[in-house]
């Protein structure tokens, strides 16, 4: 059998020069496989990076869901990788396994590894990075429902009968959205932490808009992809769940409820995009795996 062969995306604006080298070194040193790697820079020209290195300069921010679509043409494969600038693989044989997992399980169209930072205790993992409900059992294998996107793989073909990520989205929440599709598409998503990658821990907060994108993103994702009355119960779960959270502490709320009303007043698509919804009988189908989609 061939070998396994991935185009892989890297996303970065050119802003951690270390990390992106510290990824496309664990990249290289990936034994068993052919790979196609793009570095697509968002509003920068990159540069200084290794040979058989392909680029791909964006002249303005785009966001991260849009700057990993415009990277797949320039890659081939028989699956992708996505791999954000500050992230990088483990092992050398994760892109290896990851292939041949894929090939042993057709159904599968994507697949989440397991993302941890080696500096930091068993203990210290943002629940975020398990994507389960409850952020339980970090170490089991399991069908999924959103994925962490800074690390996934994905058969090509599932890629491409999901529409590729949620570029209007710019970031936030765009993992739901591309395994919600991927499922709709009739594939299954996996987490397969086996399969270990590493992340530093970072607060997403730290971003400006964060509340603001998190609130407007979830709506969307509501609004682009669930028939009605099932988009309605979804935004009305999660809103209640997001207020009990805040009894607490309320910093960001202001800019988390004119995210939440900018999400129903804005259009969720952009021009000549598809303003297909999943069907029912796709809805069903995630609910059999274990995924009601009102929470």
């Amino acid at each position: 059998m061939s070998r396994p062969s991935f185009g892989v995306v890297v996303l970065t604006q050119g802003r951690r020069p270390e990390e992106l080298q510290r990824g496309l070194d664990s990249l290289q040193r990936q034994r068993d496989v052919d790979l196609d790697i793009v570095v697509v820079g968002n509003a920068w020209n990159p540069t200084g990076l290794p040979e058989r290195v392909k680029t791909l300069a964006l002249p303005t921010n785009i966001g991260i869901p849009a700057g990993r679509n415009a990277g797949v043409p320039h890659v081939e494969g028989e699956f992708l990788f996505f791999l954000d600038d500050d992230a990088w693989l483990i092992d050398d044989d994760v892109l290896l396994r990851t292939g041949e997992y894929l090939r042993d399980h057709p159904d599968v169209g994507l697949v989440q590894p397991l993302i941890e930072d080696p500096d930091v205790s068993e203990g210290g993992h943002p629940g975020r990075w398990i994507p389960r409900l409850g952020a339980r059992q970090r170490h089991t294998e399991a069908d999924v429902f959103s994925v962490v996107e800074m690390t996934v793989a994905l058969r090509r073909e599932a890629f491409e009968a999901a529409g590729g990520w949620p570029g209007i989205f710019f970031y936030a929440h765009e993992g739901i959205e591309l395994a919600w599709r991927v499922w709709a598409a009739g594939f299954r998503v996996r987490y397969v932490p086996s399969l270990r990658t590493g992340h530093p821990v970072i607060d997403p907060r730290r971003h400006s808009d964060y509340y603001f994108k998190n609130a407007r993103n979830r709506v969307w994702l509501a609004r682009r992809n669930l028939p009605t009355p099932l988009d309605l119960a979804y935004v009305g779960t999660w809103t209640g769940i997001q207020l009990v959270r805040w009894s607490a502490q309320r910093d960001g709320l202001a800019s988390w409820w004119s995210g939440w009303l900018h999400g129903w007043r804005a259009d969720p698509f952009e021009p000549g995009e598809d303003r297909s919804r999943l069907s029912w009988r796709a809805v069903g189908r995630m609910a059999r795996h274990g995924r009601l989609l009102i929470i």
